[in-house]
């Protein structure tokens, strides 16, 4: 959805693995190394440990690419074989035709064939992902299986990938002859924060991107904080993160856009909170499930109305439920937004907005400065951050789709942080705003447009 926007040519942060975006910083790359060294001298069982989501399942389909070529590789995902299935399942991998089901003759047979394969100068080795869910017995088999060796070398080299679980496996009393035929351990950290800026940045250009970093500072700390570190916990929060920024029209990924992306994610515990569709005007949802067709935004605050965020071309978010025509044409009801903890304050900063804007603002302070605080109004946008491009283009698209005239702006400082808003029209009352509000034109129904009182903006 947003990759021409972005100048992609793929999505750069799928949590399926694609060994194209192998990243090889925070001491990824070494243990890829270590793991082909320790493979091909022979180094008996190998483990690698690593968080759920920490990059196991990549690091793995990785090394089977850089294998080299006299090395045979058996991938094993199934986790639940038993140990007389693991067998089996060597065997069919390895295309050997069986005679018989007898447990000893398939081993004498995956024996005979190792031999041959050693004495032809190649390797083989089984990588097992998931082995953390492995039953005792089939662990045991695979210490049996390590067993299978020549005069001086290993026939068959074995990796475990799994969870920190696999440990607490093998320091059973049990496993200690496994654990002991372990020669290398390797472990994948979690990212920190420096590794997560160049993570992401890695991604962006692996997927063709080839402009200015677009995560800023903030966005990168709140990500690093929601994600723990783990690479698919990261991706989840960059993808969805892009989304909202695409939705916004802007080129740069800001604190905003992660903490809507965090609240939308399943590892995030909800607070009881309100989220609202931003593209379309459809019934609320969240992005879980539907992000490919619609995007969300964060739209509900403990504190008062919201950030809301332009979305020029597509339709920003709200600080609350836009009303909707009942039926019969009579305006929906719509709760008040609670009122703000303290009042905006507009603040006099004219330079950095573009003409059409800059008349406006002029023309929205002497009507703040007339206008009484139970005058009502129709809040059409509310932009967060540095925007004003994309403000100045939606103000000329309001004054064509309604009323000139009643197009407003405003700009405020609120808790440290940049707001520019769009609003419309004067009313006496709330239901006279809403009235209002329903005889929009479709247009700026799309963005999700709710009835306000001046007293919010107003000292």
């Amino acid at each position: 959805m947003y990759l021409e926007y972005f100048g992609l040519k793929e999505a750069p942060f799928r949590i399926t693995p694609h060994t194209d975006f192998f990243f090889e910083g925070a001491n990824r790359g070494a243990t890829l190394e270590a793991l082909l060294y320790a493979i091909t001298h022979d180094e008996g069982i190998v483990k690698v440990t690593g968080e759920v989501g920490s990059g196991k399942t990549m690091l793995c389909r990785v090394l089977l690419e850089r294998l080299p070529s006299h090395v045979e590789t058996i991938y094993l995902a199934n986790p639940s074989l038993s140990r007389d299935e693991i067998l089996f399942a060597l065997a069919d991998e390895l295309k050997i035709n069986l005679a018989t089901n007898r447990v000893s003759a398939v081993l004498r047979a995956l024996q005979e064939y190792l031999i041959a394969h050693y004495g032809e100068g190649r390797q083989v080795v089984v990588l097992i992902d998931e082995a953390h869910a492995m039953p005792a017995e089939t662990l045991e088999e695979i210490r049996l299986l390590s067993n299978l060796e020549s005069n001086r070398h290993k026939l068959l080299q074995i990796v475990l990938f799994g969870q920190p679980e696999l440990d607490a496996n093998l320091n059973r009393t049990e496993m200690r002859q496994l654990k002991e035929r372990i020669t290398h351990n390797f472990a994948l950290e979690p990212l920190v924060r420096s590794d997560i800026a160049e993570y992401l940045r890695f991604r962006m250009r692996a997927a063709g991107y080839r402009g200015p970093d677009v995560f800023n500072a903030a966005a990168i700390r709140l990500i690093a904080k929601a994600s723990l570190g783990l690479t698919r916990r990261i991706n989840i929060l960059a993808d969805k993160s892009l989304l909202a920024a695409f939705a916004e029209n802007t080129h740069l990924v800001a604190a905003r856009h992660v903490r809507a992306a965090v609240r939308d994610s399943d590892f995030f515990r909800r607070p009881r909170r309100t989220w609202r569709r931003i593209w379309g005007g459809a019934p609320a949802a969240t992005m879980a499930g539907a992000v490919s067709a619609a995007l969300y935004f964060y739209a509900g605050s403990q504190r008062g109305p919201a950030p809301a965020a332009a979305v020029p071309p597509a339709a920003p978010t709200a600080e609350a439920p836009a009303a909707a025509p009942a039926p019969g044409g009579a305006p929906a009801q719509e709760k008040t937004p609670p009122p703000a903890a303290r009042e905006e304050t507009p603040v006099p900063n004219l330079d950095k907005f573009g003409p059409a804007t800059r008349e406006r603002l002029l023309e929205t302070r002497k009507w703040l400065a007339s206008a009484g605080r139970e005058r009502w109004f129709i809040q059409l946008l509310a932009a967060d951050g540095e925007p004003y491009d994309h403000v100045e283009s939606f103000v000329a698209r309001a004054a064509k789709a309604a009323d000139s005239s009643q197009v407003r702006v405003y700009s405020v400082e609120l808790d440290g942080t940049s707001r520019v808003g769009v609003i419309y029209g004067d009313y006496p009352s709330r239901e006279a705003a809403l009235a209002a509000l329903a005889q929009l034109p479709e247009s700026l129904k799309a963005f999700g447009p709710y009835a306000r009182p001046i007293r919010h903006l107003r000292p």
